[in-house]
């Protein structure tokens, strides 16, 4: 296992982090619910209480911190020293949800709840790209009390509430986005498969369609049991997929070629952000033990868009 600095422990499954520029990360507690900031030196503020259960943020063009909320798709189950995701709750959940926060006030806003009709029903992972909209996945449910399970998207939308398309169906449990460095690839993973898929983006949210026996479309298929949560591109272009139950940062290259496991000892690893000099240090959500840890990466960082 790789030698990590534990910034802080105690957060009730963190998810989504964004590394600002004074040195704190900002994450969302899935069983908070709440958006935290966490200092250099593990201190902890709520920057907002989020009702539902927040998954992926990221900073926007103006400032905001935007975020998929899953309207709490899941309940959170104790087991041991682990906290976990558990079954669908008919009765907690309130519907899924694109939402923006101002870091400063605290005000937290619904840009989307649908989509030509359809309800969003629970948005995982977003990424901004360059022309200011961004793309984010909608995981669904699965419902074990009605044996169903959701067919679902990828959109893309505009910050300002204006516009939001459906360009990717459908998707089984997509989780992590991202883009490649130069914009022009749309990545994602599915969590119970345990596949990344690409796109090629032809222009902003438009993707180029799948044809029949396209097998440019899957990047990369795991090996048994591993399941994949969020993700995020570095600056070489690797894929570095949080990988559950094989807990850890799975590297994937822009060929498909699996190049290394970041192994962290939680089981429940669920997503990576890039921060500090050069962007050259790995900020890492362990879940299941509440840990936020920090390491440096040994590939490129990347400068997410409109990060400043």
């Amino acid at each position: 296992m790789a030698e990590f600095t534990e910034i802080t422990t105690g957060l009730r499954f963190p998810e989504g982090p964004v590394a600002m520029l004074d040195g704190s990360i900002v994450l969302v507690e899935m069983f908070g619910p709440r958006v935290t900031r966490v200092r250099p030196d593990g201190s902890k503020e709520t920057i907002a209480e989020i009702p539902g259960g927040p998954n992926g943020a990221a900073i926007g063009p103006d400032g905001a911190l935007y975020l998929c909320n899953n309207g709490g798709a899941f309940t959170p189950v104790e087991f041991g020293e682990l906290l976990l995701p558990g079954p669908f709750d008919p009765a907690a959940y309130i519907g899924g949800r694109i939402q923006r926060l101002d870091l400063a006030t605290g005000v937290v806003t619904d840009l989307y709840t649908e989509c030509d009709g359809r309800p969003l029903r629970a948005p995982n992972d977003l990424v901004f790209d360059a022309f200011g909209g961004f793309y984010f996945t909608d995981h669904g449910i699965r419902d074990e009390h009605s044996r169903t399970s959701d067919l679902s998207g990828i959109y893309y939308a505009m910050p300002d509430g204006s516009s939001i398309t459906e360009v990717v169906f459908p998707t089984e449990a997509p989780n992590g986005v991202g883009l490649s460095p130069d914009g022009n690839v749309l990545y994602w993973a599915e969590t119970h498969n345990g596949r990344v898929f690409r796109r090629t983006v032809e222009a902003p949210g438009v993707i180029t369609p799948a044809g029949p026996g396209d097998t440019s479309v899957c990047l990369h298929g795991f090996a048994g049991l591993q399941l994949l949560d969020s993700l995020a591109v570095d600056g070489a272009g690797n894929v570095c997929v949080a990988t559950l139950v094989n807990g850890g940062i799975s590297v994937v290259a822009p060929d498909g070629t699996l190049l290394d496991h970041v192994a962290t000892g939680d089981l429940l690893t669920t997503n990576i952000c890039f921060g500090g000099p050069d962007h050259g240090t790995a900020f890492i959500t362990c879940s299941g033990t509440g840990k936020l840890i920090s390491m440096p990466w040994a590939y490129p960082g990347l400068q997410l868009a409109h990060e400043a």
